[in-house]
């Protein structure tokens, strides 16, 4: 791809994940972030937890919710197990990449901080630490499985084009986290879904619109015998693999990822399937787009309307020395 002035060259990677098995979704993941970056693009997205794969059970297999199932408890000992933490040497190939290339990556994961999981989009900046944005509020079944994120991931990269930032899945139906991000000058954002359905192509266009910045919808795709190969690859479990099998459904996440401009016009769009989009995209039209509507300046009213943003980390324990 030949990138002309003012432009970025950006994909979204919609792709199944090799569920459980963080080690070889990470090999997945480089080698298809390396197939985009060598057809030229410089942002590269994955969808809501490419690592380790969406908890589908949750949603789909009757009873996981119980009190106690053992299914339920197998699955979250693996998920523990195999998550990435701070630091995780898994995952320097993928910040080498983004520091040969320029490039930047993100990429859903189940992280495990002490001893619970959380959902975080990591964005591997060339040259740079990695950029956590761990998700605010878990949506309905999801609690079962993560703890909350806090302010402190709450931010944008600056790269020498623009601004880039990331929210995950129904944290684009927070309107008070939309306006954080807005006020934070987005020119391009990455929307991590498990899969894009219809309302999650109009809560990330819509997102376009209100923000004035390029959307990087970006889904996987799922079906139940990934689940079930993640789970051989790891060991296995009776009580998991019992769980799995009572799911009824064999397609699970249907993919649908896209990319939208300013004006919420679709650039590009996937289908069921795996494949990579990738789009030119022409970022005067961000600064076009703000002629008329720019929400957090001549668009807002902070004489009525006024939000606090709390950015420190809430660990919950503060140790002091004697």
């Amino acid at each position: 791809m030949t990138t002309l002035p003012g432009s970025l060259a950006v994909a979204v990677v919609q792709a199944a994940p090799i569920p459980l098995d963080f080690s070889a979704g990470i090999d997945k993941a480089l080698r298809l972030a390396r197939d985009a970056v060598e057809a030229g693009a410089k942002v590269v997205a994955f969808g809501e937890t490419f690592l380790g794969g969406y908890p589908l059970w949750l949603d789909e297999a009757p009873g996981a919710a119980l009190w106690d199932h053992p299914g339920t408890r197998a699955l979250h000992a693996i998920m523990l197990e195999q998550a990435v933490v701070a630091n995780d040497a898994r995952l320097l190939p993928l910040q080498e990449l983004a520091d040969a290339s320029g490039a930047i990556i993100s990429i859903g994961a189940h992280e495990r901080v002490r001893r619970s999981l959380v959902n975080n989009q990591l964005t591997f900046r060339p040259g740079l630490p990695v950029m956590d944005h761990r998700k605010l509020v878990p949506t309905h079944g999801e609690r079962l499985i993560w703890a909350r994120g806090d302010g402190s991931t709450l931010g944008v990269h600056q790269a020498e084009w623009g601004r880039l930032g990331t929210l995950i899945c129904w944290e684009h139906w927070m309107p008070l986290a939309r306006a954080a991000m807005h006020n934070l000058g987005e020119d391009v954002h990455i929307a991590a879904w498990p899969t894009v359905r219809e309302s999650h192509q109009i809560a990330s266009r819509h997102y376009a619109m209100e923000g004035r910045c390029f959307v990087l919808a970006a889904g996987l795709v799922q079906m139940k015998d990934d689940l079930l190969d993640g789970l051989e690859r790891v060991g296995g479990d009776e009580a998991a693999r019992e769980l799995l099998e009572a799911i009824p459904a064999q397609v699970l996440n249907r993919g649908g990822s896209l990319i939208a401009a300013p004006d919420t016009r679709v650039l590009a769009q996937a289908g069921e399937g795996e494949e990579t989009l990738l789009v030119e995209l022409d970022l005067g039209e961000v600064s076009a787009g703000l002629a008329n509507l720019d929400t957090d300046g001549h668009y807002a009213r902070p004489d009525v309307f006024e939000l606090t943003v709390d950015m420190r980390a809430k660990d919950g324990v503060s140790w002091t020395s004697p």
